[in-house]
């Protein structure tokens, strides 16, 4: 639309009496077709006078869902005459027919009349230009614009069938929400081109020259300004027709720096401005964060291609890379860019059909050709792994002085490396978010330990605790502890660090497992540290817990439980800390949200901590619903490390061979043993977790996946803490079993609630070995690497295989143990690697489910679904969506805005930052898709643009950090100090102003009109319309202290001492990484980090190799050569010995038997467990018994030993207290050296 209520007619096509346009609603798949006939004239080959005119005419569709559709546009016609306006927000999927002939798959037995329509991306004149262009937002003379023309104008001439016919259309449409609107007056204008992109290019100022000032003023634009206004472009803010000389001429006149701001600010505002020059009547200040960042960050451009057309992002700050850092003064230079599906639809799936071709050569010719912004053409650099498997990559737009062979050549040497897919994998192993570390370690290396072609140390390390010291401080952690375990980037190296006090100095000792290959040293790099999290069940668990023995009254009891208790938190601040100081998330918010309510926000209502608890239910719920997400509060999702001391028992072949029918006791005397010491348990102090456990990584879909050991108190392992240590003895590692895993950084989902303990322990593990990779001979070039990042798009076969075991696990009796789920895992587990081998995992037709259960919400026929009664069906059907409305009109703390007299200086700079800050929240938002600000702050995203929630999840937190720690920063500077007595007035500006926004924005949608006789809100108060409020609670613990201090009087009812005594919270979200200090330039930093090593010293720059001997095979004590002699004896003595290590007792022997359970459907959990014993013998069952009822778990906390100050002898020790099972009264372990004495 050139303007709201002018259409320029950019392609007319008529309809004829033999082709005719047809409009079809299809119901089954909801969507509207409109199908039409397109001739494309084209000039004849070697015809170079007079050309003779032929072409080609295709039959094309484009269909458009419901879903993306607000509103048709009935436009006033003649009668008999129907005239249909559809303007679009995102372009809808074009296709074209061919013939059916060349459209049959030999491969297939089933052919489809959709297999003849083919994916269109590009309709021009003469395809084979495409070869070879560049992908630009502007299109050179398009014969249909398929990505920028969405607006449709659709005539008919209407017979009386035509006429009821329609009337049904339009009964159905609005069952749908679609409404069918009158459009008083439409003008049509014809087409022209426009001016604009010649007004702004230099190379047709000089050809065409049509201003020789402009041609003067033409380099004064800067290229920021410059990709800003495709921004504005590319997101439809702003149309090329719409933007005349005057406007060009205005914005080469004016201030760069200026301008750029001013085309941020409007793309923040996502409105159309059908008027472009009123931009310059808008007062917009610089914003208060120009050129202030963390020194961790930097500024980031991304660019999204679709099939149709190319979107440009606004700048955001982001966490680095080596490669960023290394080149800085470059960093406009590179740009991410991600391929998608058109705007809002996600991944673009990959397929065996050749349908999807056409959109696969778009990506092919993208990565070959580049990008093309203004004078500068970005070309393909890398990718980095997890941006890979959401198809993204980097582009580096050349110099003659920075080739992208030269950066290649600074990442490192790859030439011994001969696959292309892990090629591909050590370079994006370089991308790699992390946070640098300025110091010098000292480098070991050190053999892996290997037994029966099993690597028991596959990617872990060790540090000197004085390293981790460091290194805690570097990455802007405060605790005197540092954490146990850092995930790492070294030169070529990764993988994790666990601490090791014994080690000296600043000691890093490397694996050959963790060296990749040689590259240039540029300090050590973290990418994140051990913490605890909470565990969560999820389907794929279910189904194999299941499967294993567990009833599902279990699943259904505690989905129960977590609804009820969700519920209840609402309006009760006691339940609402109880629960969110112990179902800890990821990025540790919900510790946050508990410091909130403990300073008495949720008793008065204020609106953003009300906001936030209703978005962490409805969050909470979604995940309920559409994954199985049940918390689990027994047990935590924690990062794996390798038990160096070789005291351990692992996992003996043997052992596992124990009949059904033997005794609980003897059984867990043969499971393998971990060792978990929580940070803060029930009480907060430390805690290790003992006794029979389930150990898992996601995905488990093979029944073998879930592994049953024993957590046991070694006191040579007492140092690390919110990490699970996998033992290094044994026939094979466990890591590998589970879901073939390894300690590179994998997550282990711990769980020691008894409910959960299946009846089949420890079914045989599937072999995880990766199939051969596939070679290359010759050179590595771009080309292969374009083309597998292809490859890899159309192949990658990961979501359907999931997503069929899933369907196939529900619909046979034997679940994840059926024939067909275990290949399925098989594959699943060959798709993983394909990343790295280069292998695709080919999925035969007769692994796709038959049908699909409802929970899967699968969009099929009805004859392609049932309705599952298994236990996800059950889960699914008890939990009912909640929807999220933010507490706009509830009322601000009145306590905060009464706390100070704010003068207006003060509030005029508050108001500033607020604007900076809220143009930021809204980049970030229109970058990921996310809706709300409550969900940035919070990381509790309900939509994104992702595909993977967990891996998004933390990336969120991540970015959210980011902003939170930039703006912390300026506002401390504003506020003239980072000091209470200087932060507080500041803060209560930020506040006041914030309340003040949105009280205006409050009122004005309370205006009212009438509409139809009924009085309607002039506005309605949607999120996207609202002013932001998040931004004076980057102090949440300045609010705190603002209330605490200022506003509680006597008897104040909602005063942080009437909340239950006994509650402890957290009110900071720690160990979120942070950092103290601004941004600095590069060469003030101290960067004094050379690296010893065996072969000597290492200086930056350098190319880092390390020596490593052959590994050997055998037992735990030839790989300790770092080791003195008592050391090595200890681990040797320890190895023989598969005792508990702790105060209570030896783990030879446990009250719980083995209980087996034809049907598992509708056992209550009580009797589950007591079923558990059959086989244990009576005193064993009476123990447990007592365990099961006796008195409370408040009443044998008193007995617990404190670690809470180097005073306390114990702390000195390195004694931690144990936790007792899923909190049971009695620890049942205590027992054990009294069953083991009468064994004796």
């Amino acid at each position: 639309m050139l303007q709201p209520s002018t259409l320029m007619s950019k392609k007319l096509i008529h309809s004829t009496s033999e082709n005719p346009i047809r409009l079809v609603q299809n119901m089954r798949y909801r969507e509207l077709t409109v199908e039409f006939q397109l001739h494309t004239r084209s000039r004849r080959a070697n015809s170079s006078v007079n050309p003779a005119i032929s072409g080609r005419t295709d039959t094309l569709r484009f269909q458009v869902p419901f879903q993306q559709m607000e509103a048709i546009h009935l436009v006033p016609a003649p009668e008999h005459q129907l005239v249909l306006l559809m303007t679009l927000d995102t372009p809808p999927r074009f296709f074209k027919k061919l013939d059916g002939s060349h459209t049959h798959d030999a491969n297939t037995r089933a052919w489809y009349e959709n297999d003849t329509w083919y994916r269109q991306t590009d309709i021009v004149q003469v395809p084979s230009k495409l070869k070879s262009s560049a992908v630009t937002l502007r299109k050179s003379k398009p014969v249909l614009d398929l990505g920028r023309w969405t607006t449709y104008r659709l005539t008919f001439h209407m017979s009386k069938a035509d006429e009821l016919q329609f009337v049904q259309m339009r009964s159905a449409l609005q069952d749908y929400n679609v409404d069918l609107l009158p459009f008083p007056q439409l003008t049509v204008v014809p087409s022209r081109e426009p001016t604009f992109w010649k007004l702004i290019d230099r190379t047709f100022l000089r050809k065409d020259k049509i201003s020789k000032d402009l041609l003067e003023l033409a380099p004064s634009l800067s290229f920021e300004v410059r990709y800003q206004l495709e921004v504005c472009i590319s997101q439809g803010i702003l149309n090329e027709h719409n933007l005349t000389e005057s406007f060009v001429t205005k914005l080469f006149a004016m201030d760069q720096e200026n301008v750029r701001d001013l085309l941020e600010y409007i793309a923040n505002q996502k409105t159309r401005l059908f008027d472009p020059m009123s931009i310059f009547d808008l007062h917009v200040s610089a914003p208060c964060s120009k050129g202030s960042m963390p020194e961790y960050c930097t500024l980031s451009r991304s660019v999204t291609v679709t099939p149709t057309t190319i979107y440009f992002n606004t700048p955001t700050v982001e966490t680095s890379n080596r490669i960023i850092r290394q080149y800085l003064k470059y960093t406009d230079r590179f740009i991410r860019v991600r391929f998608t599906e058109e705007k809002l639809e996600g991944k673009v799936y990959p397929t065996h059909k050749e349908t999807m071709n056409e959109v696969f050569t778009r990506v092919k010719r993208t990565m070959t050709n580049g990008i093309t912004i203004g004078d500068r053409h970005y070309q393909f650099l890398a990718s980095g792994n997890s941006q890979f498997r959401e198809h993204g990559a980097y582009f580096f737009a050349p110099l003659p002085e920075l080739t992208i062979r030269q950066i290649r050549l600074w990442m490192g040497s790859f030439t011994e490396i001969r696959g292309v897919a892990l090629y591909n994998s050590r370079l994006g192993q370089c991308f790699s978010t992390t946070r640098a570390i300025a110091t010098q370690p000292e480098i070991v290396e050190i053999e892996d330990v290997k037994r029966n072609g099993f690597t028991f140390s596959d990617g872990v390390g060790k540090m000197s605790l004085e390293l981790a010291h460091i290194t805690s401080r570097g990455v802007g952690l405060t605790h005197r502890e540092p954490p146990s375990v850092f995930q790492f980037r070294l030169g070529g190296c990764k993988g994790v660090l666990a601490v090791w006090p014994e080690l000296p100095g600043r000691q890093l000792h490397i694996r050959l497992t963790q060296y990749k290959f040689p590259a240039s040293h540029e300090g050590l790099e973290i990418i994140r540290c051990s913490q605890f999290a909470c565990s969560n069940l999820n389907r794929q668990l279910i189904l194999v817990l299941s499967a294993l023995g567990v009833p599902d009254s279990v699943f259904v009891q505690k989905l129960e439980e977590q609804l009820s208790n969700l519920e209840e938190a609402m309006g009760n601040p006691e339940k609402a800390l109880a629960i969110l100081q112990k179902d800890i998330d990821h990025n540790q918010m919900t510790l946050a949200l508990a410091g909130m309510i403990l300073d008495g926000f949720q008793t008065r209502g204020e609106p953003f901590i009300t906001s936030l608890l209703r978005l962490w239910r409805t969050w909470t719920i979604k995940y309920l619903k559409e994954k199985a997400r049940i918390t689990i509060s027994e047990g935590a999702l924690l990062i794996g490390c390798l038990d160096e001391t070789a005291t351990l028992k692992g996992h003996y072949n043997d052992a596992q061979k124990t009949p059904d029918n033997a005794p609980a006791k003897e059984k867990i005397k043969r499971l393998p043993e971990v060792f978990v010491q929580l940070s803060k348990g029930p009480n907060g102090n430390a805690k290790v977790i003992l006794g029979p456990m389930i150990l898992a990584r996601n995905p488990s879909l093979h029944p073998g996946d879930i592994r049953v050991v024993c957590g046991v108190d070694v006191q040579q392992l007492r140092h690390l803490k919110d990490c699970v240590v996998l033992p290094q003895t044994g026939d094979r590692d466990i890591a590998s079993m589970c879901s073939g895993g390894d300690l590179d950084g994998d997550d282990f989902t711990v769980m020691w609630d008894l409910d959960l303990l299946p009846t089949e322990w420890n079914h045989e593990p599937m072999d995880y070995s990766a199939p051969p990779r596939l070679l290359h001979e010759g050179d590595i070039t771009d080309d292969d690497l374009t083309t597998f990042f292809v490859t890899y798009m159309k192949n990658d076969a990961l979501p359907t295989i999931a997503h069929a075991h899933v369907a196939n696990a529900d619909w046979f009796e034997q679940g994840v143990k059926h024939v067909k789920c275990l290949r399925l895992a098989a594959l699943h587990s060959m798709a993983v690697d394909f990343v790295k081998t280069g292998r695709p995992a080919q999925m035969t037709r007769e692994l796709h489910p038959r049908k699909w259960p409802h929970f899967m919400e699968k969009k099929k026929p009805a004859d392609q679904t049932y309705i599952s009664r298994r236990v996800l069906g059950k889960l699914y059907d008890q939990v009912e969506r909640v929807a999220f409305t933010p507490a706009f009109t509830s009322p601000f703390d009145q306590r905060i805005l009464n706390a100070f007299n704010l003068d207006k200086g003060m509030l005029e700079e508050a108001k500033g930052l607020k604007q900076d800050y809220d143009a930021h929240m809204h980049r970030i938002m229109a970058q990921h898709a996310i809706k709300t600000e409550f969900e940035v702050w919070s990381t509790f995203v309900m939509e994104h643009n992702s595909s993977n929630d967990f891996k998004f999840h933390e990336k969120i937190g991540s970015i959210s950090t980011v902003l939170k720690e930039q703006f912390r920063e300026l506002c401390k500077q504003k506020a003239g100090g980072k000091e209470y007595e200087q932060l507080a007035p500041f803060v209560a500006a930020m506040y006041k102003v914030t309340s003040d926004e949105v009280a205006v924005a409050v009122s004005e949608r309370n205006e009212e009109h009438t509409v139809g006789g009924s009085k309607r809100p002039l506005h309605e108060m949607q999120p996207e319309t609202m002013p932001l409020m998040s931004f004076p609670w980057l102090f949440q613990d300045v609010l705190g202290k603002i209330v605490n201090l200022n506003a509680f009087g006597p008897g104040q009812p909602d005063s942080a001492a009437s909340l239950r005594p006994g509650i402890n919270v957290a009110r900071d979200s720690a160990p979120t990484m942070t950092t103290k200090r601004t941004r600095t330039d590069a060469t003030t930093v101290d960067m004094v980090d050379d690296i010893k090593t065996a072969e000597g010293i290492t200086h930056r720059g350098d190319l880092l190799e390390l020596q490593f001997g052959d590994p050997k095979e055998g037992g735990p004590a030839e790989h300790f050569p770092n080791h003195d002699d008592s050391v090595t004896i200890q681990a040797q003595l320890l190895a023989t010995t598969p005792s508990l290590h702790s105060k209570g007792g030896s783990a030879n022997d446990s009250p719980f038997g083995n209980a087996t359970n034809d049907s598992n459907d509708d056992v209550a959990p009580e009797e589950y467990k007591r079923n558990l014993l059959k086989g244990g013998g009576a005193k064993e069952a009476e123990d447990l018994k007592q365990d099961m009822d006796g008195p409370s778990l408040e009443d044998g906390l008193g007995q617990d030993k404190e670690e809470e100050g180097e005073e306390n002898e114990d702390d000195e020790e390195g004694q931690a207290e144990t936790v007792q099972l899923c909190g049971r009264p009695r620890n049942i372990y205590e027992r054990l050296a009294d069953f083991d004495d009468e064994t004796a």
